[in-house]
C-alpha cells in the first residue's frame, strides 16, 4: 500500500480529538441567517444562495449516509423543500448549519429506518459488494487510481456499517468539520455522549479496515 493510500485510511479509523477550527463559522453563519431571514420573506435569489452554498454538503453527507448518489440527490432536495417551508417560522436560536443538518438527520434517519424495514437489498447488490470486498488475487499491482477507489469503497462500507448516529457523527466530524457542540446539537446529544459515539465508532472503523491497515 502507499504512503498516501495509508494515509487515507489513518485518517478515518484514527480520527483526531483535536478542536476544530471555526474562525470563519461566525461570519459564514451571519450570511446563513440573513439569506434565510430573505427567504422566510420568500425571496428566492437568497433561496437559491443557500442552495449554492449547502448543496455540495448536504449531498456529501446525505451519500455517506446512506451509500447512494441518487437517493443523496432526493434527500437533499427535501431538506431544501423544507428549509423553503420553514423558513416564515424561522427564529435564529441556533447555527443555521446545525439547523440544516437536523432536518437531513431526521429525512436520513427516517430513509434508513424505511429502507430496513423493506429490506431493500437485491441479489444484484449483494453481488456487487461481494465483488468489491473480494480482492482479484490474479490480477497484477493496481494502478494508484483504482487503489484509491478500493480504498474509498472499503472506508465508505465501513462507515455505512455503523449505527445510524455514530455514522452521522463521523460524517459531520470528519467530512463536514463540525465541532462537538455543533453534532451534540444536530444529534440532540450531549458533548460527552457525541464524544463517547466517536470513540466507539473509532474502534469499529479500526476493526473494519485493520486488514487494509496491516497492509
Amino acid at each position: 500500500m502507499t504512503g498516501t493510500a495509508n494515509k487515507q485510511l489513518q485518517t478515518v479509523a484514527y480520527m483526531s480529538d483535536s478542536s476544530v477550527s471555526n474562525s470563519d463559522s461566525k461570519s459564514d453563519n451571519d450570511i446563513d441567517v440573513a439569506l434565510m431571514l430573505r427567504v422566510g420573506q420568500r425571496d428566492e435569489h437568497a433561496f437559491e444562495e443557500l442552495i449554492t452554498r449547502h448543496q455540495s454538503a448536504v449531498i456529501g453527507t446525505v451519500a455517506k449516509m446512506l451509500g447512494n448518489a441518487s437517493e443523496a440527490e432526493d434527500i437533499a432536495q427535501q431538506v431544501f423543500i423544507r428549509l423553503w417551508k420553514s423558513a416564515p417560522r424561522y427564529k435564529p436560536t441556533a447555527k443555521f448549519t446545525t439547523f440544516m443538518f437536523t432536518i437531513a438527520r431526521n429525512l436520513v434517519f427516517n430513509e434508513s429506518r424505511r429502507k430496513s424495514r423493506k429490506k431493500e437489498y437485491s441479489m444484484d447488490e449483494r453481488e456487487d459488494d461481494y465483488h468489491l470486498q473480494t480482492p482479484d488475487t490474479d490480477q497484477a499491482q493496481p494502478d494508484e487510481g483504482l487503489l484509491h477507489a478500493e480504498l474509498q469503497s472499503a472506508v465508505d462500507r465501513a462507515i455505512q456499517s455503523l449505527p445510524e448516529k455514530q455514522r452521522l457523527a463521523v460524517v459531520l466530524r470528519r467530512y463536514e468539520n463540525m465541532p462537538y457542540e455543533e453534532i451534540a446539537n444536530v444529534l440532540d446529544l450531549s458533548v460527552p455522549a457525541v464524544k463517547s459515539q466517536l470513540f466507539r465508532a473509532r474502534n469499529s472503523l479500526r476493526e473494519s479496515l485493520q486488514s487494509y491497515l496491516d497492509q
